[in-house]
């Protein structure tokens, strides 16, 4: 996720009881006045500070915090390519957004091979014709399609296409999947209509109709990328000095992959190249003894360091960890019902874990332009045999 969390910082009276002789006001004791005065000056720091830490908006946010964050450039003196590097993302960042009478949500499949779930799909997007776009990334055999909304619609490198081959190797945990994710927004913002960026799965499904996921997305101005602090062997500790100085420890931050990004902020992944080049070089599994997944490390610390107030520290794609393994629990066709996706659909508390000794979990509300809204508007990872179900309760299951 990302995570916004409320907060509510109550000041309260600092009584100093006095015995029963009076004494001289500037005879209080020295250590009373101290005390007052930190107290004063930490909670004048807490409410204008920002704060770049998502663990720290837990205990700390009145409301979304990253709307009050700003970018923190390092205060040492910058190499020529990390100078060059903030005049290209503060441009881009200042520049007005693109408005398009035809704005359009490109959704971004990155997969193995056919989409098991494109009749599902295609109920979803029938009827809103030029309101979406769609790219399919197929890292391992070229796709089968049922919908006339993918076909024609898979994307090539240039190695592909020379060797006649749809195969663009992408191994989970590798930066080959940061490079599949680049090279889907690289041809959807081919299409200047293309406002939102939605990466899924070949095991995602959707949890609202197409009207509900366009509006949520296209009346906002942040892009739900996942982002937090997780301590943990998991987190920091897959952390290399060798990132320095560039990304500091500090800096570091976990997240999902599956993202929606506005088009300013693909255009700043297509830009950057010196942060990009830290993770391929030196967050790769078997690392200095450290298993460090780019696709779970990149964006999340990327956006935390360049504009943590243009994201929302959350993703919008549901996935459950509760079974505490390597890979999120899979839904089976027993395990769908009307009932159990409209819970899906209606979660509006969000929730990262660490990895840490304690496990600690937080907890946080889903804010949609600072009002609360459900978290999700699509879920995965759902297996082939559900799809008849899916079908079935879907017009039930994503009704207003």
């Amino acid at each position: 996720m990302k995570t916004t969390c409320p907060w509510q910082l109550n000041v309260k009276d600092f009584r100093i009881m006095s015995g029963l002789r009076k004494r001289p006001h500037l005879k209080r004791p020295l250590w009373i006045i101290i005390l007052v005065t930190f107290v004063i000056i930490f909670l004048i720091t807490a409410y204008v500070s920002p704060l770049s830490s998502s663990t720290a908006c837990y205990f700390f946010s009145s409301g979304d915090c990253t709307l009050y964050q700003s970018p923190s450039f390092p205060a040492r003196e910058l190499s020529d390519e990390e100078t060059i590097s903030q005049v290209v993302i503060k441009e881009i960042l200042n520049t007005p957004p693109i408005q398009s009478a035809d704005s359009k949500i490109a959704f971004l499949f990155l997969t193995p091979g056919t989409l098991p779930f494109e009749l599902l799909w295609d109920k979803f997007f029938r009827g809103h014709e030029g309101r979406f776009s769609v790219y399919v990334h197929a890292s391992r055999e070229k796709p089968g399609h049922t919908s006339q909304y993918f076909i024609g619609r898979d994307i090539h490198s240039e190695n592909c296409l020379l060797r006649s081959s749809y195969h663009m190797q992408v191994d989970w945990g590798k930066i080959s999947m940061v490079d599949a994710e680049r090279r889907l927004l690289a041809h959807a913002l081919l299409d200047p209509d293309n406002l939102q960026f939605v990466l899924l799965s070949d095991s995602c499904v959707p949890l609202h109709n197409f009207d509900y996921v366009y509006n949520y997305l296209m009346h906002t101005n942040v892009s739900f990328i996942d982002c937090f602090v997780d301590l943990g062997p998991h987190g920091t500790g897959r952390y290399s000095e060798r990132m320095m100085p560039e990304v500091e420890k500090a800096a570091f931050r976990k997240g999902s992959q599956w993202f929606s990004m506005k088009r300013q902020h693909a255009i700043i992944v297509m830009a950057d190249s010196l942060y990009y080049t830290k993770f391929r070089l030196y967050c790769k599994p078997n690392f200095e003894g450290r298993n460090c997944y780019a696709d779970e490390h990149y964006l999340p610390t990327f956006f935390n360091m360049i504009d943590p107030g243009g994201i929302a520290n959350r993703s919008v794609t549901y996935v459950d960890w509760s079974e505490g393994k390597w890979h999120p629990r899979s839904f089976r066709a027993e395990d769908i019902s009307f009932e159990f996706l409209k819970n899906l659909s209606s979660i509006d508390d969000g929730i990262h874990i660490t990895s840490d000794p304690k496990r600690r979990v937080f907890y946080g509300p889903c804010l949609w332009n600072n009002v609360k809204r459900p978290c999700y508007l699509f879920a995965r990872k759902f297996y082939p045999d559900t799809l008849n179900r899916l079908l079935i309760n879907f017009s039930n299951y994503t009704a207003l």
